[in-house]
This record gives structure tokens, sequence and C-alpha cells, in this order.
């Protein structure tokens, strides 16, 4: 007898591909792939499996060798692992230093191949493979779909689709990936109008923006927050990688322009030394806080006590940061970049800078200082953003998307 999961209405059965995802080593690696699948898992209408490849480091370097943070990271993931009840594992992928642009979806398939050839030998099925972030994920992904002759989703989140496009090579993949998925999620309305300038099909293109776990970013005790962490005037919060592109350098430059203004800073990543000296050479380092890469829970404190969220991309998807520190009460300010006027709709969510500089930083925290909107008002915003809708668009595009497909013999 033949079946689809919706005739015999169990839940929809994924396998969810993505190298942005957490890991014993990286517990906050890609965790927003995480999350939008916890959120759907919840819902009870679908199981997943995630094959998460992580980078093959070799087991010895030489000592001169320097080993980019995240390598060392990657060493630490296990072959497989449980995270909040799903089953996750990591096969190994080869990245070639200077190659990688061009060989990594190759070496991503070829690991995917042989790990998800060995999940099915041992019985385990699928309907429909979900992979996030379109280079190289989504390419390996669409190739294995065709191998494996199963319906394909990709998530675009930002980098896949506004930066990447711009080398040749990677382009004619991602547009050949785009022509091959069966749908198409953005998380928010640029991505989609990027995607279907490089050639995809609007009507295959569905806009799922990221929410926001309102109970674990909420409003608490914010003078405990603020004694806890020791602040006594005004505080700016950034968040990210520290990276270039995230742009913590600019909010640095702009304390010399906004005198009894501390800034805490939350991430880590390669530009920390620079940034620390930056802050030295310009005389605010000693109201500058660098406080590492934080758990969840630790942010929330963070964002609870600092007066804005200052986040001064050069690009973002949809920055869930922003929704976070939104959630805990804490207008932001942002640069104007791609989603991130699709967050900030309205003025108790907070501004867009006039410029992305230093200048421009400077400016924002002065007006929207000077006319701070009532945090349960931004904390009232921010509950737009439940995970609910997003939930429900997935589901809705799985099951047109597999209603479509040939009708399959029931796994036994």
């Amino acid at each position: 007898m033949l079946h689809s999961p919706r005739s015999e209405g169990r839940p929809l059965r994924l396998l969810t591909f993505s190298t942005l995802f957490p890991h014993a080593g990286d517990p906050t690696h890609g965790v927003f792939v995480e999350n939008r699948l916890r959120h759907l898992l919840a819902s009870g209408q679908a199981t997943a499996r995630v094959v998460a490849p992580v980078p093959w480091v070799p087991p010895m370097m030489p000592p001169w060798v320097p080993l980019p943070p995240e390598y060392t990271k990657a060493r630490l993931a296990p072959a497989a692992e449980r995270r909040h009840g799903i089953e996750v594992v990591h096969p190994r992928y080869l990245v070639v230093p200077k190659l990688g642009m061009r060989l990594t979806p190759h070496t991503l398939y070829r690991a995917a191949h042989r790990t998800v050839r060995r999940l099915m030998a041992g019985g385990w099925e699928f309907d429909l493979i979900d992979a996030h972030y379109f280079y190289p994920d989504g390419v390996a992904a669409a190739w294995l779909a065709d191998e494996l002759g199963k319906p394909l989703t990709i998530t675009a989140r930002g980098t896949d689709i506004n930066l990447i496009p711009a080398y040749p090579g990677p382009r004619r993949l991602i547009v050949e990936a785009a022509a091959r998925a069966d749908g198409i999620i953005t998380v928010c309305r640029a991505l989609k109008d990027r995607l279907v300038e490089l050639g995809a099909a609007p009507d295959k293109i569905r806009v799922l923006r990221n929410g926001v776990d309102l109970a674990m970013f909420r409003p608490a005790d914010r003078a405990a927050a603020r004694a806890a962490l020791g602040l006594r005037r005004t505080a700016l919060v950034s968040v990210g990688h520290l990276i270039e592109r995230k742009g913590h350098d600019l909010v640095i430059a702009a304390l010399p322009e906004l005198p009894d203004t501390d800034l805490l800073i939350a991430g880590d990543g390669p530009e920390e030394r620079s940034l620390r000296a930056q802050a030295e050479r310009l005389q605010v380092a000693d109201r500058v806080r660098f406080l590492g890469r934080l758990a969840h829970r630790q942010l929330r404190e963070v964002y609870e006590a600092a007066d804005l969220l200052v986040l001064a991309s050069s690009r973002e998807g949809w920055a869930n940061v922003l929704l976070e520190a939104m959630a805990c009460g804490t207008p932001v300010l942002a640069s104007n970049v791609w989603g991130t006027p699709e967050v900030i709709e309205a003025p108790e969510a907070g501004e867009l800078m006039d410029e992305r500089s230093a200048a421009g930083v400077a400016r924002g925290v002065r007006r929207l200082l000077a006319r701070l909107p009532d945090r349960r008002a931004t904390r009232a915003y921010a509950e737009q953003f439940s995970w609910d809708d997003t939930t429900q668009g997935q589901l809705d595009l799985f099951r047109s998307i597999l209603a479509r497909q040939p009708q399959v013999q029931k796994a036994q």
C-alpha cells in the first residue's frame, strides 16, 4: 500500500543538514538553526535527525602553525551526540586553505553522502532534506537530494546570499541549488529579493523570519542585573562574534563622543586583540569591558542591565540579538542593512543609524537616549515575534512539497 505523511497522519520525518549547528565543543555555533528546529519539533508534527558536518582537523599540528579557534573547537565535536532530545551526527569534511571556496561543496557532499547512506542502511528513513545556508551547505544538499531522490528545502540566512554570490563559481552553484530546491526559505524580505535577482523563482520562496524565545529572554530585576555587573552609569552592549563585519570597532570609536557611557562587548573572535588596542589608543579602555562568549542565560542578564543594544554590522540577514534585547525590554540601535529594517519598524523597538560610522553610532545613541521608550513597550513589540508563525510556515511548506511528490512505499 502506498502512503504519504499527510495520508497516514504521522509526523514529518526530516533530515536537517547544516554546518551551522552547535556541538559539544562549540555549543553556541549556529544555535539559531537549532532553536528553529527545536520549536518545530515541539509542535509534535515533525521529527528530525541532524547531519551537521564539522571540518576535519589533523590530530597533530606543528607548534609554529597557528590553528584558528573554530578549528580547535571542531576537534572537540563528537562523532554523534544527543542535544535537547535530537540525534545529531558530525561527519568530518576536508577544508583546503585557499581552495576551500571551490572545493568545500564537494568535500561536504562526500562526507554527508557516506553518513546518510550509513544511517539509511541501518533502517532510518526520512521524507525531506531541510538544509540551512546556501553555500556550501545548500549546494551539497542539492547534490545529495538528487542522488537519493528526495525533496529539498534550503534556508538562506545572510552572507550566503548577500556576499558569496559575488564570486562567479559559487554564484553559479547557488543558482543551480535554488533551481533544484523544491522550496526556499529566507529569514527576511531583503534576502528573498536578492535571490530573485539571482534568478530564483519567486513563487518558490517563503519569508519565515526567526522568532525569539520569549520565555528565555524576558524582563527581570534590572537593578540586580546592573549591580551584578557593577554598572553605575549609562551602559551600551554590543553582541556578536569579534570579527570586522560586526562593527564592534565603530561602537568603541564612538565612545569619545559619549562621555559617562560604558560599553559591554559580548562575544569572542580573532579581532579581540585589535579591539582592546583600539580602546587603549582612544583612551576609553576603562569604559570597555570584554565579556567573552556568553550562554543565553548570561546574555539575558546583560541585555537587562544595558540601556541600549548597539549593532553596527555591515551585513545581517536577520539579527537574533536585536529581538533578544527587545524581549528583555532593551531598545536597540542598528545599522540600516539587509533585514534589520524589518526588525526595527516602530519607535518602541529603537532606531536605525543614519550612517554606519562611529559618528553615526554616537548620534544614534544620543537620539535614542533622549527619547528612551518605556521598556514595557519594547517588550510588547518583541512579543509579536514568537516562533509560532515560523513553525506553522515550515509545516505548511513541507507538507505542500510532499503532497506534490509521487507516493512512496511506507517504510517498514
